[in-house]
């Protein structure tokens, strides 16, 4: 009842329960977009799409329905909210499709001859689907993401985000007005929380120096090593270790950490041969930026539809 009389009033539930964790205004509430395009704006997908199957070294052409159908199958866990499938259905769809526009026949440089490859570099796909992804695809036949009349470049998703995504200028290089820094509340089911990585201080610096050998780090000790700011959606922004600055970005790819949403704490002469460790406790799964998967789920188990969760994630966009 609660969510049926905020809707009429225009208040997002997510909005007026959690104000405080949303770091965007009204323009990023649940539901809100921007405006409708034309018919003619539309775009229609290609009835076929050609895929770099990158074990087998050629390409592939496909229907570009089961293509979608297929990485849903392979991008999110069939027994998520059927909300949740669609809307990963949408935004896997609108990725390939920027891809074929962008490059038509050809490719990027990684796989030249087609737009898009069968990897985490682009999109994961096999062959084998499922009833549920396969339904996903088909209640949403045809539709993609569209920003201010275009159509999405950059449809990201990950894994978990730990209750907040991010900004994407502050993971990539430049922002990008619908991937602004969001409220992900209902991710209670979601894995990777409060884990915990445990290295001595040695272990960080060989770490951090073999991901960066050209760097000079100094003396590196549990007293130069400390995180310098956080960025809009609480994940490290920068973090010093010994003598240099790092991004969070970097240290969680160079330790292995499954998210740059961590702290720090230390336990004296705790390690191998009394050396202090250093804890790392991280939350949520992945780069943090675009629609959290284990959000959507939620969202879908509360009652949203797909065209919700996508307008929630994706800030301003609008699916037709």
């Amino acid at each position: 009842m609660l969510r049926w009389i905020l809707q009429i009033l225009g208040i997002g539930v997510t909005v007026f329960l959690l104000m405080p964790l949303i770091v965007v205004g009204l323009g990023g509430r649940l539901g809100e977009g921007t405006g409708g395009i034309s018919f003619a704006d539309r775009v229609e997908v290609p009835e076929k799409i050609e895929v770099w199957r990158e074990a087998e070294g050629r390409t592939e052409e496909i229907d570009f329905e089961e293509y979608v159908a297929c990485v849903v199958a392979n991008e999110m866990p069939e027994d998520f909210h059927e909300e949740a499938l669609k809307a990963q259905a949408v935004a896997a769809r609108t990725y390939a499709m920027a891809k074929v526009q962008k490059y038509g026949s050809g490719g990027p440089d990684d796989h030249p001859e087609a737009p898009v490859c069968d990897t985490v570099h682009c999109q994961v796909y096999n062959t084998e689907d499922s009833k549920t992804a396969q339904k996903a695809a088909d209640s949403t036949s045809g539709q993609l993401l569209y920003y201010n009349g275009e159509l999405v470049s950059q449809p990201l998703f990950f894994s978990s985000s730990g209750g907040q995504t991010e900004n994407s200028e502050d993971v990539f290089v430049s922002a990008v007005p619908y991937l602004i820094s969001v409220a992900s509340p209902y991710e209670e089911a979601a894995t990777h929380r409060d884990e915990e990585k445990i290295f001595t201080v040695r272990e960080v610096r060989e770490k951090i120096k073999k991901a960066f050998p050209e760097e000079d780090f100094g003396t590196v000790n549990a007293s130069t090593i400390k995180i310098l700011s956080r960025t809009a959606g609480g994940r490290v922004d920068r973090m010093q270790i010994g003598d240099v600055t790092f991004k969070g970005t970097q240290v969680r790819s160079a330790l292995g950490l499954s998210s740059a949403l961590f702290t720090i704490s230390f336990r004296e002469g705790s390690g191998w041969n009394g050396q202090t460790e250093i804890i790392f406790t991280s939350s949520g799964s992945g780069h943090g930026v675009g629609m959290s998967q284990y959000g959507a789920d939620g969202m879908g188990k509360e009652g949203y539809t797909y065209k919700e969760i996508l307008k929630h994630y994706y800030s301003g966009t609008e699916i037709y």
